[in-house]
C-alpha cells in the first residue's frame, strides 16, 4: 500500500523512519544515514512527514518541502504522550508519525534561511551580553573580598575600577592588579560584541518592511522588531491575538476542576527571549505612563491598582496582540486607533 504518513526522528548521523498507509497500519520502518536521506525521499511520492521541532528541523524541512512533501514539525512535549512503550529511536519515529495525523495539533512554523539567519545574531547576542554580565560580576565579586565595593552596573566597572587599580594607598597586590586589568579588557572586548552584533540586526531590521511596522508600537525597539518579524513568520497561524500571547507564555496558567477556574501565574510557555524583550519594553511604556499627567489610562489605572510586575505582563500581552492585529491585517500602527474607526 502506498505511504501517506511518515515521522522522522532526527539525530545527528543516524535518522529513524517510520511510515504508515492511509489505515494508519505500520508499512516502513528504516534507519537511514545522513547521506541517504534526501535521496530517499526524492524517490518517494509525495506524503504528509512529521518531525519533533529540534536541532537542524528546519533545515530539512526545507529539503523535504522541496521534494514535494508536506512537512509539519511539532513540538517535542506533544509528541511525547504518544511514545506507548520505552523511549527509542523507534518508537519515537511512531509516535511522531501519530502525533502528525491528529486534528488538535499544534505545529511550528517552518523558518527560512533569512529568519534563521537574523536569530542567530539574536542568541549570538544574548550568549555576549550574559557572559558580559557575568564578567562584570566576576570584578566586582573579586574586589570586594579586599574591601572595595564598585556600585552595579556595568558602566561603573569600566569608569571606576581603573582608578581603584592605579590606587598605591590600598593593599592590592601587583598579580593582583594585573589581573583585574585583564579582566576589564575581557568585558571592553565582549561590549565591543555585543555592540557590532546589534549594528548588524539593526540593518536587518532597516531592511525589512515588517520589522520597520512593528518598531512603530510603544515598547517595541529595533531588537524586538526584529525578533518577532524573525520568530512569528505568518501570523496567520495563530486563529486570534489571544493564541499569539498564549504562544509567548502571556497567559495565566490554568489549574482547573470540577469546574471551578483556578488562574495562576503567567504560563511561560514558548519562547523566553521574545517574552523577556516584550515585558521589559512593557516596563518602559509603563515608566513613562507615570510621568505624564494622563490619570485616566487604561495603563496608569492599571498600575495604582495592581503589582508593577502584574501589570508589565498584562501590558506584553496586550503589545502581542497588537503585533498580531497588525501583521493578519497588514496596518500601521495607529495612537488614536478605535473600533469605530475600523468599522468606518
Amino acid at each position: 500500500m502506498q505511504i501517506t504518513t511518515i515521522g522522522i526522528d532526527l539525530a545527528k548521523n543516524v535518522f529513524q523512519v517510520h511510515g504508515a498507509n492511509e489505515r494508519g497500519k505500520a508499512v516502513l520502518r528504516k534507519q537511514l544515514k545522513r547521506d541517504q536521506v534526501a535521496a530517499f525521499f526524492a524517490n518517494m511520492p509525495p506524503c504528509l512527514i512529521g518531525m519533533e521541532a529540534c536541532g537542524s528541523a528546519h533545515h530539512w524541512a526545507r529539503k523535504l518541502q522541496e521534494l514535494g512533501h508536506t512537512v509539519r514539525l511539532m513540538a517535542p512535549q506533544f509528541v511525547k504522550p504518544y511514545v506507548k512503550s520505552n523511549k527509542n529511536d523507534a518508537a519515537d519515529a511512531e509516535a511522531i508519525c501519530e502525533a502528525v495525523t491528529r486534528p488538535t495539533m499544534r505545529f511550528v512554523p517552518i523558518k527560512n534561511v533569512e529568519q534563521q539567519s537574523v536569530l542567530s545574531l539574536h542568541r549570538v547576542r544574548q550568549g555576549f551580553v550574559k557572559a558580559r554580565t557575568a564578567q562584570a560580576n566576576q570584578i566586582r565579586g573579586l574586589l570586594a573580598e579586599y574591601g572595595l565595593i564598585v556600585p552595579q552596573g556595568i558602566a561603573h566597572i569600566t569608569s571606576r575600577v581603573p582608578d581603584l587599580i592605579e590606587d598605591a594607598t590600598n593593599e592590592l597586590p601587583g598579580t593582583f592588579r594585573l589581573l583585574i586589568d585583564r579582566l576589564i579588557d575581557h568585558l571592553k572586548l565582549l561590549d565591543r560584541q555585543v555592540d557590532e552584533i546589534e549594528a548588524q540586526i539593526k540593518a536587518w531590521h532597516r531592511d525589512n518592511e515588517i520589522s520597520r511596522r512593528l518598531e512603530r508600537v510603544p515598547g517595541i525597539g529595533p531588537i524586538t522588531a526584529s525578533a518577532l518579524a524573525a520568530t512569528v513568520g505568518d501570523a496567520k497561524n495563530f486563529d486570534n491575538g489571544r493564541q499569539m500571547a498564549a504562544w509567548l507564555g502571556l497567559v495565566p496558567r490554568q489549574h482547573s476542576t470540577g469546574g471551578k477556574a483556578t488562574l495562576l501565574g503567567m504560563s511561560k510557555r514558548g519562547d523566553a527571549y521574545l517574552r523577556t524583550l516584550l515585558i521589559h519594553g512593557a516596563r518602559s511604556v509603563i515608566y513613562r505612563a507615570t510621568q505624564k499627567s494622563a490619570p485616566d489610562s487604561w495603563l496608569v489605572k492599571l498600575t495604582a491598582r495592581r503589582n508593577a510586575n502584574v501589570a508589565a505582563v498584562a501590558l506584553a500581552n496586550k503589545t502581542a496582540r497588537i503585533v498580531w492585529a497588525l501583521l493578519v491585517h497588514d496596518r500601521q500602527f495607529r495612537q488614536d486607533y478605535t473600533t469605530d474607526a475600523a468599522v468606518a
